[in-house]
C-alpha cells in the first residue's frame, strides 16, 4: 500500500523562502487609517458648516415670521407683509444655497486632493515594496539555487 507524503517540511520550507513583510502591511493599516481620519475631517468640517447655516437660516426665518405675524392697522399692511416675507425669503435660500454650494465644492476640493496624494503615496510605498519582495525573492532563489 502507498504511503502518502508529508508535505509539512517542503511547505515549511518553501514558506520561510518567500518571507512576509508585515511591516508593509502595518505601514498599509496606518495610511489607510490616517487617510479615513482626514476624509472624516473634512466630512465633519462641512456637517459643521452646514448645521452652521441652517440653523441660521431657522433663525432668520423664524424671526421673519415673527414680524409677519403681528398686528397690522390695515388689512393691506397683511398682503405687503407677507409679500415682504416671501421675497426675503426667496432672498436667503438663494444666499444660503450658494453656501451650501461652497462647503460642497470645498469638500470635494479637498476630497481629491487627499485621494491624490493618498494615490501618489500608494503607488511610492508599493513600488518599494515590489523592489524589496524581487530582491528577496531573487535572493532566495538564487541561494535555493546553490544549495542543490
Amino acid at each position: 500500500m502507498a504511503k502518502t507524503q508529508d508535505f509539512t517540511a517542503v511547505m515549511k520550507d518553501m514558506m520561510g523562502a518567500f518571507p512576509v513583510d508585515t511591516a508593509a502591511l502595518e505601514d498599509a493599516f496606518k495610511s489607510t487609517a490616517s487617510l479615513n481620519e482626514k476624509l472624516s475631517g473634512v466630512a465633519l468640517d462641512a456637517a459643521e458648516k452646514s448645521a452652521e447655516i441652517s440653523n441660521k437660516w431657522t433663525k432668520d426665518t423664524l424671526a421673519k415670521l415673527s414680524e409677519m405675524s403681528k398686528v397690522k392697522a390695515e388689512p393691506a399692511d397683511y398682503a405687503k407683509a407677507a409679500t415682504d416675507f416671501a421675497s426675503a425669503s426667496a432672498e436667503v435660500a438663494a444666499e444660503n444655497m450658494a453656501a451650501f454650494a461652497e462647503i460642497a465644492k470645498k469638500v470635494q476640493t479637498e476630497t481629491v486632493e487627499l485621494l491624490m496624494a493618498a494615490g501618489k503615496d500608494a503607488a511610492e510605498d508599493a513600488t518599494a515594496a515590489v523592489k524589496k519582495a524581487t530582491n528577496e525573492v531573487t535572493a532566495a532563489a538564487k541561494k535555493a539555487a546553490t544549495a542543490k
